[in-house]
């Protein structure tokens, strides 16, 4: 990933703004995202569809102007929330794009209504993608107790689209606590990693989530972007192999 000014609260500068990442490619970087009292980079992906239309993995916070960059970029067509935590913004991008169609995974409407938030998805994301974007995006389902995410693979750049399940947190970029956090939790850069936690949840479905695995790794995708962290700008294929030692050795 290519040099940002260093910030101490994790995130990538500039943020709120659309950067190119490859043809038909784009990541918003955003936050810093607050858990536990310590703050984390968030990232949303853009894909340009064949038909002209935008793609949006996981919206973050919606501003203005970075609503109007997104337009200049063509017509947002699909806003996606691709598991159980990210969520949160895409209210407010549905609003602001109401010919948008919603998509989520099984159990993130429930979610967003319990927290006060009315998520009306257009539908439901599972192992086979929808006719909209079906031959330009595969993706899979990788699954735990209580947790579900949506990996998606973008053919024409050979894109993959995570969210969780791998982190790649800079220490450097991080104040101590978080730091110290992330190596704990395993998701530290270079070679990053699942939460802890969410790998313990994985484990219930675990032949499932490695052959899932092994499906989007024999893509070969030259990229891995994801919510949290420094993604793999190159030699994908090989950094996600690393990061998913935990996954595939079951």
């Amino acid at each position: 990933m290519s040099e940002a000014p260093l910030s101490r609260n994790g995130t990538y500068p500039p943020l709120d703004v659309p950067k190119p990442i490859a043809e038909g490619v784009w990541v918003v970087d955003s936050g810093p995202q607050m858990l536990m009292g310590l703050p984390f980079p968030v990232r949303m992906t853009v894909l340009h569809l064949a038909d002209g239309g935008l793609w949006l993995h996981s919206p973050t916070r919606y501003t203005g102007p970075l609503g109007q960059a997104i337009r200049a970029l063509g017509p947002v067509r699909h806003l996606v929330s691709p598991s159980t935590g990210h969520w949160v913004h895409l209210p407010a991008w549905q609003q602001r794009f109401p010919e948008a169609r919603v998509w989520a995974p099984e159990g993130v409407p429930e979610r967003a209504a319990a927290a006060g938030l009315l998520l009306g998805p257009h539908g439901r994301l599972g192992a086979a993608a929808p006719a909209a974007w079906a031959g330009q995006i595969t993706q899979e389902v990788l699954r735990g107790w209580g947790f579900v995410e949506i990996a998606f693979h973008h053919a024409p750049s050979r894109t993959l689209v995570l969210t969780d399940t791998v982190q790649a947190m800079e220490p450097h970029r991080l104040p101590l606590a978080a730091a110290l956090y992330a190596r704990l939790m395993g998701t530290a850069a270079p070679v990053g990693g699942a939460p802890r936690p969410v790998r313990l949840l994985m484990r219930r479905h675990a032949a499932a989530n490695r052959a899932a695995a092994s499906r989007l790794l024999a893509l070969g995708p030259d990229r891995v972007i994801f919510a949290h962290g420094a993604f793999f700008d190159r030699d994908g294929a090989d950094r996600l192999r690393r990061s998913w030692r935990w996954l595939l050795r079951g």
